[in-house]
């Protein structure tokens, strides 16, 4: 996995003319690591080490996927992918955790998150993911 190399990396902003994705992880090791990996691929990447200070920060109309850690302290990726969904939003939504519960991650898609990846993540299966949701959502008129 790429993300242990990543973490210790520094990275580069990108211009403003990428994809935008937005990381919410209370483990900055994680979400540092995140953000590395998907600016190679050239994503504009903004970390978030709350999901209180993700919804402070980035109103519901602001476009771009949210990388989401289901376990935080506070209002927990759970709660949050919950609000996201309930205000209408189109933002797509992947959950992120090392919980392996079957039940819990059915109940995460089921309500409305576009993919569920136990860590440590499959660096690829991410970033086609992220590609097949972004594509999707243009596609769908939504951008």
């Amino acid at each position: 996995m790429k993300l242990k190399k990543l973490q210790s990396k520094e990275c580069n902003e990108m211009s403003s003319d990428k994809k935008q994705i937005y990381i919410v992880d209370d483990d900055e090791s994680v979400c540092r690591a995140l953000k590395c990996l998907l600016m190679t691929y050239g994503f504009k990447v903004r970390t978030f080490l709350s999901a209180e200070k993700f919804f402070n920060a980035v109103p519901n109309s602001v476009h771009g996927s949210l990388i989401l850690d289901i376990h935080m302290p506070g209002l927990d990726g759970w709660k949050a992918l919950k609000m996201i969904i309930k205000s209408g939003s189109n933002r797509p939504v992947i959950i992120i955790s090392a919980d392996r519960n079957s039940d819990m991650i059915k109940q995460v898609l089921k309500t409305g998150a576009v993919g569920y990846f136990q860590k440590p993540i499959n660096d690829q299966d991410l970033v086609d993911l992220i590609n097949k949701t972004y594509y999707k959502e243009i596609n769908n008129g939504k951008r």
